[in-house]
């Protein structure tokens, strides 16, 4: 960073969606349906006292920014929302979605802006969104700000997921604003004030399934294929002008990339939370960082959704079915340009293919295998899920510990620490059942220990965003004291090495935080 910009007017700033795509003709701020558009011009509302907290220096770098830049009060009044330098174009994207598996109508930018975009010295395009940064056309009843809780949870989170090599959007900064914001956390009643914050959030693009939704529920063609359109440039330039066959390739690419982001989820132990089509990247990447969770003990029911507690639609397993599903809609959205059903049910058709070789990828990653595509892998790997769930067992911890097991000794003493009760005599003679085997699969590999090893290490991370932690890490800051947000972040840059200095946050799930809200359950809010 000791090399790039000064000043933030001196970043490439562009607005190319902006003069790609229809403004909202009315600028005023205020809650409205939005015809005809794509958005609708909003600068962010100003804050009391914009104060960096914490920053992602490799975001910064992306971006050409200098050490100096992101600690010049100019980065904390811009990224906190007071301030609109030259080059930037600010706006509040339209979009429409299902949310809970029910269309809900327009939806919008209620509380994002998206400040503009920045091509860096190597070409690469990011757009930069504040979230919390003031009410927008698209806010509805609400007061388009977030607390320090959830933007601590969306800063960590991004780039743990970036370290962990999931696709995802990143985080560049976290500014308080000196502001309190009233917030319900679990829709009780019991609403209190909390610190305000604002994240700066930083994509190749924002767009997501309901930015198509919106337009063709409305029966507006002129627009979705102006939104396609943009599309194909952005992704599939060579693709050319929008017609059934390039709308076809592009709906083919989205199913591909949100396949691998589901496999992505289902290896790192992520669970999303809200998995609404407006939540879903047409890129294929991690966004919208709300009431997620991360696995602790292995429960493909679980959800740490509390609006989703009573159907949990948006549980652990169920995640791969529901990215298909949200591709149905999109590709509903999408129909009308290409009006061929038979093509269209190809087209989803990708997606099932790609996922199964993304998760046999994943499957065999974890478990050390050249491949998974032997006939008894399937059955190994099923007998896997089942035990995992009928003793409560950790799963970062078992699949880090997995890696341990060679062909001689105990293999239950590399995987024992994972277990959160020790294993009774019937238990224990099943896990050996199963791991002679896994050994005899390995075997069959004729893959020496230290490179299986190396392969599983690099799949299986030691470090996560355990729920507990990130709540370590707000309790803290809201008395003032960012420690632990910064040792995440560090911890959370090697995810796959194991550092002892940060050896702390490798263990279980503490009992304190088995039912403690913001460990266990969060809300839309959160």
């Amino acid at each position: 960073m000791t090399n790039g910009h000064s000043r933030l007017e001196d970043l490439g700033w562009d607005d190319r969606f902006v003069r790609s795509l229809p403004a909202d003709p009315d600028e005023t701020n205020r809650t409205r349906q939005v015809l005809g558009a794509a958005y609708s011009k909003v600068n962010p509302t100003p804050v009391a006292s914009p104060t960096l907290l914490a920053h992602s220096r490799e975001v910064a770098e992306d971006l050409d920014m200098s050490a100096g830049l992101v600690k010049s009060s100019e980065f904390a009044e811009a990224f906190g929302g007071n301030t609109v330098v030259e080059g930037m174009a600010p706006y509040a994207a339209c979009y429409g979605g299902h949310q809970f598996g029910n269309w809900a109508g327009q939806l919008g930018d209620g509380r994002a802006i998206t400040l503009g975009e920045v091509v860096n010295q190597h070409g690469a395009r990011f757009e930069l969104q504040l979230k919390g940064s003031g009410p927008t056309p698209y806010s509805r009843f609400a007061d388009g700000r977030a607390v320090l809780r959830s933007s601590i949870r969306e800063f960590l989170c991004s780039e743990t997921m970036h370290h962990l090599g999931v696709p995802t959007t990143r985080a560049l900064s976290l500014v308080g604003t000196g502001d309190p914001v009233m917030r319900d956390m679990f829709y009780n009643g019991y609403a209190a004030a909390e610190p305000g914050a604002v994240v700066c959030r930083v994509a190749p693009s924002f767009l997501r399934f309901g930015s198509y939704q919106i337009h063709s529920a409305r029966g507006d063609m002129d627009m979705l294929r102006k939104m396609v359109g943009y599309t194909l440039q952005m992704m599939c330039p060579a693709l050319g002008e929008v017609n059934k066959e390039s709308t076809l390739v592009l709906l083919e690419e989205v199913a591909k990339r949100t396949a691998v982001l589901m496999a992505e989820w289902m290896r790192v132990g992520f669970v999303h939370g809200v998995m609404n089509t407006d939540n879903m990247s047409i890129l294929g990447l991690t966004i919208d960082y709300g009431p997620y969770g991360w696995i602790d003990n292995y429960d493909p029911e679980w959800t740490p959704n509390t609006t989703d507690a009573g159907m949990r639609r948006y549980r652990f397993g169920l995640q791969p079915k529901l990215g298909g599903w949200n591709l149905v809609r999109l590709a509903e959205a999408l129909f009308p340009l290409i009006d061929d059903v038979p093509a269209i049910e190809k087209a989803i058709g990708t997606y099932e293919t790609a996922w199964n070789t993304a998760s046999q990828q994943m499957i065999a990653g974890k478990l050390g295998l050249d491949s998974s595509e032997k006939a008894q892998d399937a059955v190994l790997w099923k007998d896997l899920i089942k035990m995992l769930q009928r003793v409560e067992t950790d799963m970062t911890l078992f699949f880090r510990g997995l890696s341990n097991v060679t062909d001689a000794g105990d293999p239950i003493e590399a995987i024992e620490d994972a277990f959160y009760v020790p294993l009774g005599p019937a238990d224990r003679a099943d896990w050996l059942d199963w791991f002679t085997r896994y050994r005899r699969r390995i075997a069959a590999d004729a893959r020496p220990h230290v490179e299986r090893k190396a392969v599983m290490d690099a799949t299986n991370p030691w470090f996560v965003l355990r729920n507990y932690l990130a709540q370590e890490a707000i309790e803290l800051a809201e008395k003032g004291d960012m420690s632990r947000v910064h040792e995440l972040l560090e911890a959370a840059r090697n995810p796959y090495t194991e550092p002892s200095k940060y050896a702390q946050f490798a263990g279980k799930r503490p009992e304190w935080a088995r039912n403690k809200p913001g460990c266990s359950t969060l809300s839309c809010s959160s």
